[in-house]
């Protein structure tokens, strides 16, 4: 255990802080390669009209600098530079380097490789400097983090005065039915593919069980309140199998 016995949670696993981030570093260096296929499935494809829902909230201009923390494969990072035109910079960061690799292999990177930069680093201690980017934005991967509020505290910081921190996370549907279904498919399904198409059961089971562990969408935008955010609204997505969190460095 840490000195101070701290605990988290790996999925439906209470394990020591210290040991989560390797846990979850494990976990994507597994399914780097697969990665974007299993987005199709545990979304059913529909992660990619969520991610253009993004795009259409936060409305990316020119000249604007993003940071996409989890950003893996750059799909956020290449809509954004896509819809921002010119003079526009992203730089995507993620703390598991065969993601970044993954994402540097696709047509786009080289397209905009003279606006795009990869890095590898921890969200909960971002290596920028204060106040040096226009947009923050994270896509099914604030969840994973071991401690949310430092990660959020760390989004606020590195924001320009102005900036805006969208979050797009898989959430909690508001009908108690409905979230069964949608569970019994998460459980029942997911893990199975996740054998089929990558080889690897136990890291959809983490990412499935990850889901359920996550806040929902009112306690969540609670968070980022605290973290000294103004501005907080949410969008629910597919009925709320996520949501779309937006927050204002004011």
């Amino acid at each position: 255990m840490s000195p101070d016995n701290r605990t988290t949670h790996f999925g439906f696993q209470t394990v020591d802080e210290d040991l989560k981030a390797g846990m979850v570093h494990g976990v994507f260096t597994n399914v780097a390669s697969k990665y974007d296929i299993m987005n199709d499935v545990m979304s059913g494809g529909i992660h990619r009209v969520w991610k253009d829902a993004m795009m259409d909230w936060l409305a990316p201009r020119p000249g604007q600098d993003l940071l996409d923390v989890a950003g893996g494969t750059g799909d956020v990072a290449f809509r954004f530079l896509s819809r921002a035109g010119a003079r526009a910079r992203a730089t995507v960061l993620d703390m598991t380097a065969s993601m970044l690799e993954a994402g540097r292999l696709r047509a786009e990177a080289d397209q905009l490789a003279d606006r795009l930069d990869w890095v590898v680093g921890d969200a909960m201690a971002l290596p920028f400097e204060d106040n040096s980017f226009d947009v923050y934005t994270i896509s099914f991967g604030i969840r994973n983090v071991t401690r949310i509020p430092d990660a959020l505290s760390e989004a606020y910081r590195v924001l320009k005065p102005g900036g805006r921190l969208m979050v797009l996370e898989f959430s909690q549907l508001p009908n108690a039915a409905m979230q069964k279904a949608y569970d019994l498919y998460s459980f029942n399904v997911i893990p199975v593919m996740g054998k089929i198409i990558a080889n690897d059961r136990d890291s959809y089971q983490y990412l499935v069980e990850s889901i359920r562990k996550f806040p929902d969408q009112d306690s969540f935008a609670a968070m980022i309140r605290d973290a000294g955010f103004g501005q907080v609204k949410y969008r629910n997505l597919t009925m709320g199998v996520a949501a779309l969190h937006s927050g204002w460095k004011l």
